[in-house]
């Protein structure tokens, strides 16, 4: 199949440009810059260089790769350190996920595609009662921190318009949160900060995340194309929920780094906001049960314990070096 790929050079693009042509897909991949088109050539895809908010130049590049599939992988995240003020940082990934979506969207049926995929989220969004690992049928949260509510909104409105969407089919991805090398989790500024121990366990740590490796996560979404129901979301992430208790104190002994300072809640509502409490203590997880059904899919790095160690390992050596 021909496959459009929106943020092609992103913490997913680039292996998931890897992966689909790996599986025998034709693919054009979009990015913002003439510098990053050569990544994607030398990946093996066509390159459109086109930015996410720019309707006219997105239906262009839309129009002119006349995709079968289209997966929105637009995000605005490389450069994101200060989530104290969440939502502000969040502001561009925002619009991409609500006006770059429908700009997306629109291009989608005038080209007449069949299928579109979409980068959406699995972690704090869900509801902080009941069970503590959530499946796609579970309620987001209904309440959330202020800082909080405008990213919620911005993926509630992506998942609406395409799981809603029948031309062409919608289907949506809840990742977890990513990893991999230099990306998300094990960043180098999130290396950085654990080793200078500037990133607190809060409360009792009793927040429980869900991981993804990005490898794993271009691997479901090449199955997504491929065996996807239309009208579905599925959450993307490892088979091993954690507590933070659990995850944050093993990543800083990984990293050789001293155990992460305890902050009792009070105290980081204070300094960090309600949101990053909320994180840090009451989020729930999301179950891949799903996804492993009907996709077929099982992730290469079942757990976050040995993901982190082998990335967390090539990192010790670069520091060292």
């Amino acid at each position: 199949m021909r496959i459009f790929v929106a943020g092609a050079t992103g913490a997913v693009g680039r292996p998931l440009i890897a992966a689909l042509i790996a599986a025998g897909h034709s693919v054009v991949g979009t990015t913002r810059t003439a510098a990053k088109a050569e990544i994607i050539k030398r990946m093996g895809a066509e390159p459109a260089i086109a930015d996410g908010l720019d309707a006219p130049a997105i239906r262009a590049a839309v129009i002119a790769a006349k995709p079968d599939v289209i997966i929105d992988q637009m995000t605005d995240l490389a450069d994101v350190t200060d989530i104290r003020h969440f939502d502000r940082a969040f502001a561009t990934t925002n619009r991409l996920r609500t006006e770059g979506t429908d700009f997306l969207l629109a291009a989608a049926r005038e080209a007449g595609a069949r299928r579109f995929i979409a980068q959406s989220f699995c972690g704090w969004t869900y509801s902080h009662g009941g069970e503590s690992i959530k499946t796609e049928a579970d309620a987001l949260d209904p309440d959330p921190p202020e800082e909080l509510r405008r990213t919620l909104q911005a993926i509630q409105q992506l998942e609406g318009a395409v799981a809603g969407s029948t031309s062409p089919e919608g289907i949506v991805l809840r990742y977890g949160s990513f990893y991999g090398p230099d990306t998300g989790m094990l960043s180098r500024a999130m290396i950085d900060q654990l080793r200078r121990r500037r990133v607190p366990l809060i409360g009792g740590g009793g927040g429980r995340w869900s991981f993804i490796h990005v490898d794993d996560a271009a691997a479901a979404t090449v199955a997504a194309v491929e065996r996807g129901q239309p009208g579905n979301i599925y959450n993307i992430v490892d088979d091993e929920p954690a507590e933070v208790s659990e995850w944050l104190p093993a990543l800083a002994a990984l990293l050789g780094a001293r155990p992460p300072i305890r902050v009792p809640a009070w105290l980081g509502r204070l300094f960090a906001g309600e949101h990053l409490v909320s994180m840090m203590t009451e989020v729930r997880a999301g179950s891949n049960a799903k996804a492993r059904r009907e996709l077929g899919w099982q992730p290469e790095h079942p757990s976050w314990r040995l993901g982190f160690a082998e990335i967390a390992n090539r990192a010790t050596t670069q520091h060292a070096a």
